[in-house]
């Protein structure tokens, strides 16, 4: 037990000025520590089992004397009961900063799970479209969630708003969540249990089966009535964005085969556009042929220097967004996506032509189907479909909004020569 020292009172503390250890007594150890006139403060020398400790309490005068008191007799009454108190705060500070280091949202785990993933993934577009969504219909509602909270009714909020509406997406959104959610549990940021985004046993319970979802139609058409006053429009539009989706307009291309269009793809002089399989939906190389009109759209560029992509972003030289597309169509308040001119083109042909369906679907780019699709795929029919894009080009250009003679008269002159 070591000897207590005499009891210093408030003032006399409050006198004490030369460097060095000042025993204050009341409680054994406790002890006035001076390095300056400015700098003093709280110290308890003690014996913890086998070693000697020396515990801060704080500075004087912010912690009084009678705090100090209390303060040091709190420690040796821990230490009476086989706590070292330095010990115990080493620990608790350990665990806080693991607790803190299990701290992760949802929008960092996914972010994380991305890029630990992502050099698996056969190309770019597939990390882009995982962030696309998740930062579309996942971060607004449980982005800023610590991920081990989010629960079945997190998930659902999420999913429900486009479960009918773009059921795909939602199917695929929420295989995503899932595999967050389970990247998240094996690194210890959630606890074992079930994934809250599992499909059998948990949310087959709480939605409809996406096979068998009605599906509603996601990418709305422009009416053909209305085609040409909408390219007058266009046309009159100055931009990137706008050369692109007249671009992507008459070749009936899909905006995303449009918007990553590179020079290199692009044959001017035989007229032919031929995107690479790995662009394509169905992974097979698409050879485009361009009419007239958009031979001369593309004359009409001005090409950088160093910069393949025929429709660069201003701002950042990469590839345009979907958005900047739909924008410009959201600007005169249309009903319809840049998607949707592809079921505009399809009603054209069937309603305005006598082109065979299978001669659209081809130009379409659709998976083939019978025989007779099939052999428009293998003779690919080049020269015909260069004929209907024409007609089409033509078509949409008319400002009367008349239904155009060279789309049928083509066709009579094509079957004649046969």
């Amino acid at each position: 037990m070591p000897k207590k020292a005499k009891e210093l009172g408030p003032l006399a503390v409050k006198q004490l000025s030369a460097p060095g250890t000042h025993a204050v007594g009341r409680v054994a150890g406790l002890a006035l520590q001076i390095t300056s006139a400015n700098a003093k403060s709280w110290i308890l020398r003690v014996t913890v089992g086998a070693r000697r400790r020396e515990i801060g309490l704080g500075a004087y005068p912010s912690v009084s004397l009678k705090e100090a008191h209390e303060k040091a007799q709190a420690l040796r009454d821990e230490i009476a009961s086989g706590i070292d108190p330095v010990m115990a705060r080493k620990e608790a500070a350990s665990r806080l900063r693991a607790s803190q280091a299990l701290e992760v949202t949802f929008e960092d785990a996914a972010k994380r799970f991305i890029k630990a993933k992502a050099p698996e993934w056969k190309n770019a577009k597939h990390g882009d479209q995982w962030r696309n969504t998740l930062a579309e219909y996942a971060y607004p509602k449980i982005g800023n969630l610590m991920v081990r909270h989010v629960t079945r009714s997190h998930v659902t909020e999420v999913l429900e708003p486009i479960w009918t509406s773009k059921t795909e997406t939602a199917s695929r959104l929420r295989g995503r969540i899932e595999a967050i959610l389970d990247w998240a549990r094996v690194k210890g940021f959630r606890d074992e249990g079930i994934n809250p985004a599992a499909w059998r046993g948990n949310l087959d319970k709480l939605l409809s089966a996406p096979k068998k979802t009605k599906r509603v139609r996601n990418h709305p058409a422009l009416p053909i009535d209305q085609m040409a006053a909408f390219m007058a429009t266009l046309r009159a539009t100055d931009g990137v964005s706008a050369r692109c989706l007249d671009f992507t307009i008459l070749t009936a291309a899909r905006s995303g085969e449009s918007r990553g269009a590179r020079w290199s793809e692009i044959d001017l002089d035989r007229g032919i556009w031929a995107v690479p399989p790995e662009r394509m939906k169905a992974k097979k190389e698409h050879r485009v042929p361009l009419s007239p009109a958009a031979v001369e759209l593309l004359k009409a560029i001005e090409r950088e220097e160093d910069q393949d992509l025929v429709f660069p972003s201003p701002r950042s030289g990469g590839q345009l967004s979907d958005m900047s597309l739909l924008s410009l169509m959201r600007r005169q308040s249309l009903d319809a996506t840049p998607h949707g001119f592809r079921s505009t083109f399809r009603d054209w042909a069937g309603e305005h032509t006598n082109y065979p369906r299978e001669l659209a679907e081809v130009a379409l780019a659709h998976i083939k189907g019978d025989a007779t699709e099939a052999a428009y795929w293998r003779g690919d029919v080049l020269e015909k479909r260069r004929k209907m894009m024409t007609d089409w080009a033509t078509f949409i250009s008319d400002r009367a909004n008349k239904q155009p003679h060279s789309a049928n008269q083509s066709q009579e002159d094509e079957n004649d020569a046969e």
